[in-house]
């Protein structure tokens, strides 16, 4: 067991806004995995992983250069995933890393990654495994900027159409496979 926290800490000082942002999203989404985990017990996911997971999956957003979220480091914030898995295998946390890696939109494809000139290296940027797709579903219904208020479904999907339809058939599947049929509108 980790302590997410903690780790955290040796990244973002506790009485920085980033740090309170992150902090109450990756809660609003540990609790909403928490929830899909508990509903979907024939998935067999590891809900401790999963908590981890959720609450470690930006810890990279500190690298980015996202003033609106008191980020204010030099990368795109496209890269936020792929540095915080980075960050996260650095401390020896590899299956963390692949979810903090995999959960951006609804997945990232190498076609999609090239046709949008995204820097990142060849690799897998779509979630694979249970907990990656749990955390990735999730993570959609919150921003970053309104704390602590699920979207709707409908707005998750409007927000994702913007990169494309294949993101929101991608998103459609997840949401076929872990949704809790009590997404709210807001």
């Amino acid at each position: 067991m980790i302590d997410p926290i903690e780790i955290i800490q040796r990244y973002y000082s506790p009485s920085s806004e980033a740090y309170r942002i992150l902090v109450a999203h990756s809660q609003d989404v540990c609790q909403m995995a928490t929830e899909i985990v508990q509903a979907h017990a024939e998935l067999g996911a590891d809900l401790q992983f999963v908590q981890e997971a959720a609450m470690l999956h930006d810890i990279g957003i500190y690298l980015t250069d996202a003033s609106g979220i008191d980020c204010h480091g030099d990368e795109p914030y496209i890269r936020h995933g792929y540095l915080g898995a980075e960050l996260l295998r650095s401390l020896g946390y590899p299956r963390h890393a692949l979810v903090a890696e995999r959960h951006t939109g609804s997945g990232l494809t190498m076609q999609e990654i090239r046709q949008r000139g995204i820097d990142l290296p060849e690799g897998i940027y779509a979630p694979q495994s249970v907990e990656e797709r749990i955390v990735c579903y999730a993570d959609k219904f919150f921003s970053k900027t309104k704390l602590s208020k699920r979207k709707s479904l409908e707005a998750v999907r409007r927000s994702l159409l913007k990169h494309g339809e294949q993101a929101v058939i991608r998103f459609d599947a997840l949401h076929q496979e872990l949704g809790l049929g009590t997404e709210t509108s807001q």
